[in-house]
């Protein structure tokens, strides 16, 4: 894989550029409080993480309509957002020399477009996204390829010459939908393994890695 077949590379945002792992997963412990078991712990969201908030609250609660949750939800994410989210170790490092490299760079994630916004403005990054396709943004959101198909089609790419690197089944599903290179990241709480079984074609142990992979200089 050379940088003449790479041009863009589209990253997940939580879990995989952002550490917001353990602000979802308080936020998930507080709003669901009296609503599942006592039992009802991490390991249980961890597999989960990747899909809608909507998908995850219906699951977690056995509930169809879980409106209140999501609001709750949300009104406790957004009160700890700024004191425990930070960038994955490289990232801020890596952004820039992609770009310097002549890389075309997205973001696609399943969050609003409020708070991707709000991380990546206060994170430092958001004026280096040359695209950024949120929940708002489609009609079916990964592991759906409509996501990542938007991205590409935005930054005028081809899927075949296209990076999607993401922390869960979701990412790597939608990737390889949409014909884009599925990439997988070595800090995702669900582990490389459950990466590697959705079709990851590579596992990032280190940023710096993704300029090997791309056949670019760091």
């Amino acid at each position: 894989m050379s940088n003449r077949e790479i041009t863009t590379v589209l990253f997940d945002l939580d879990g995989t550029i952002i550490d917001t792992n353990e602000l979802i997963i308080e936020s998930f412990l507080h709003a669901l409080q009296g609503i599942v078991p006592d039992t009802f712990s991490r390991e249980d969201i961890i597999p989960k993480m990747g899909l809608t908030l909507k998908q995850q609250f219906q699951i977690f609660s056995g509930r169809e309509e879980v409106d209140d949750l999501m609001k709750i939800y949300r009104a406790y994410n957004l009160s700890k957002h700024d004191e425990m989210v930070s960038l994955f170790p490289g990232v801020a490092e890596a952004i820039p020399q992609l770009r310097a490299q002549g890389m075309k760079l997205g973001v696609v994630t399943t969050k609003m477009r409020d708070s991707t916004e709000r991380a990546l403005r206060l994170l430092g990054v958001y004026d280096a996204m040359d695209v950024i396709v949120t929940l708002d943004d489609v009609e079916h959101a990964k592991p759906h390829p409509e996501p990542v198909l938007k991205a590409i089609r935005a930054l005028g790419s081809e899927p075949a010459a296209t990076l999607m690197i993401g922390d869960s089944t979701a990412d790597i599903e939608s990737a390889i939908r949409a014909g884009a290179v599925p990439i997988g990241v070595a800090w995702s709480l669900k582990g490389e393994e459950v990466l590697k079984n959705a079709g990851a074609r590579h596992i990032l142990r280190d940023m710096k890695q993704l300029f090997t992979l791309i056949g670019t200089e760091q």
